[in-house]
């Protein structure tokens, strides 16, 4: 997908890590080597001088070159032979935490051992120069598979964040097969960097992040909350907003903000009340992007989503009137309002237009980092993974615990490329008038994790109807959730992706 290049990819953990021990070997033997020297021309003196002793002298240092040889040897014996001992690792961390009400910088030291991760030897086909990128040292982050890895994963537990969202805690709901956590993400030809907090947090210091779009970006936006919340569990963090469109968890010490604000459809639209939005009939103000904009526009990153509240089979493009006339006129027959009834896709690509021209009249060129994260897969269709006419009938993602293992790629029915398309196009049209917007696309890599969604482990958000009540009891798939996703998760990943982009962009 257009935009999606990932940053320049630098050396692997085991090359630098080799380069280390060369150099501290280096510095060692230079010392050593200079003493050996100058003891060789003293006794080669006295060898002329006194005879026997000369002798006496030799064989001490050839005994001491032995010594040296064999130091060598057991110090090498426990190198892997990519220069990464097998040995754990201390490593000390100094955080900068500023005082909330001013004076000079403190500093929180916390020193971590960490034991080496075994290798994994299903990995050697994947990458054929190291862990580099092949192509000018880049490579396409979103084109890889999932590796099985219940020791480096998950990035967090569950538990472990205080901010954790009713419709993502899938444990808390009773689900019991937790595998889904243990997924790695392994891009062809390189590695996705690991989420570190502590350089996210000295990135973000007296920044914002700002989330904007729909369910699905909320989804990610409570992924980067807990990845930062449970790594620094003693930092000052709140939650502001509740149930309004704006909500801000902040991090005090650092001055910073992660945003999410609720935009289902980016343009002005009927489905813009925070918790009041189910509607139908769908129906957005023609333009009209300003309204949302004010609220994020200082943002220092934002990160924009919009697809899955397009999949009518129409979109009312309202001229003028209010979202309520459009409505009542479609029911009634009569004109308060003037729209336009069109195809879904039209609709989004007139919403694409309004939001790229607001973005290069208004934005920050040189401040402002843009992202657009792509369409985030269903898996509402179980035939797409299993025979058609299965014996059990359509059951959605009810009781996958496994992702979809196929080689290549696989693309749900819910899934349209069009719609990509249209981001693609207006991503491009930015870029050739100077404004970078770079597209997440976490599509591919989310379409195979059928196992990873709510299912029927999510909170209620109200009690069930007497018909629902039925449907369960006759087909317990009938309430499952096969479109948001379980944390820790697959959005971690989008964000991991994210991260790599923040960060070395910031280094570049």
């Amino acid at each position: 997908m257009a935009g999606s290049t990932p940053p320049r990819k630098g050396r692997s953990t085991a090359a630098a890590m080799g380069d280390g021990l060369e150099e501290a070997w280096l510095m060692a033997e230079a010392p050593a080597a200079k003493k050996s020297h100058a003891k060789a021309a003293e006794c080669g003196g006295v060898t002329v001088s006194f005879g026997l002793r000369g002798h006496f002298n030799s064989f001490v240092l050839l005994l001491l070159v032995l010594f040296v040889v064999f130091a060598v040897s057991i110090t090498t014996k426990h190198d892997d032979g990519n220069g990464a001992r097998e040995q754990p690792e201390t490593t000390t961390t100094t955080v900068p935490t500023p005082l909330v009400d001013g004076g000079h910088e403190q500093t929180e030291t916390t020193t971590t051992t960490t034991l080496p991760l075994p290798p994994h030897a299903d990995d050697a086909g994947d990458r054929d120069d190291g862990g580099q990128a092949d192509v000018a040292g880049e490579c396409d982050m979103s084109s890889g598979r999932w590796v099985y890895d219940d020791v480096a994963y998950p990035l967090y537990k569950e538990s472990a964040c205080k901010f954790m969202s009713d419709q993502s805690a899938c444990g808390k709901f009773g689900r019991k097969d937790l595998k889904y956590q243990q997924w790695r993400w392994q891009p062809h030809g390189c590695d996705l960097p690991r989420f570190d907090a502590v350089k996210m947090l000295r990135w973000l210091r007296n920044k914002r992040l700002a989330f904007v779009g729909d369910s699905l970006n909320r989804n990610q936006w409570v992924s980067m909350v807990c990845l930062i919340d449970s790594a620094t569990p003693t930092l000052h963090k709140s939650m502001a907003g509740g149930n309004s469109s704006l909500v801000s968890f902040r991090i005090h010490e650092y001055n910073a903000s992660v945003d999410f604000y609720w935009s289902p459809l980016l343009l002005e639209s009927n489905a813009d009340h925070p918790v009041h939005h189910r509607v139908a009939d769908r129906v957005v103000r023609a333009g009209s992007i300003a309204k949302h904009a004010r609220t994020w526009a200082d943002a220092d990153v934002l990160v924009f989503n919009s697809y899955l509240w397009w999949r009518r089979p129409t979109i009312k493009v309202l001229r003028w009137g209010s979202f309520e006339a459009a409505t009542a006129a479609s029911e009634d027959g009569t004109h308060r309002a003037a729209y336009e009834v069109t195809d879904r896709l039209r609709a989004f690509e007139l919403a694409m237009r309004t939001w790229s021209e607001w973005l290069e009249l208004h934005v920050d060129r040189g401040r402002t980092k843009l992202f657009f994260t792509s369409m985030s897969p269903t898996h509402l269709y179980s035939d797409e993974w299993e025979a058609t006419g299965a014996s059990d009938g359509n059951h959605q993602c009810y009781n996958e615990t496994e992702p979809i293992m196929a080689e290549g790629e696989h693309r749900g029915r819910d899934t349209d490329p069009a719609f990509a398309r249209a981001v693609e196009a207006e991503v491009a049209r930015l870029g050739a008038r100077g404004v970078a917007v770079r597209v997440l696309d976490v599509t591919r890599l989310s379409e195979h994790r059928k196992d990873a969604h709510p299912s029927v482990h999510r909170r209620q958000w109200g009690p069930p109807t007497a018909e629902e009540v039925e449907a369960t009891a006759r087909d317990p798939s009938s309430g499952a959730d096969c479109i948001h996703w379980c944390l820790p998760g697959v959005p971690d990943v989008w964000n991991q992706m994210l991260y790599a982009h923040i960060m070395s962009s910031s280094s570049s």
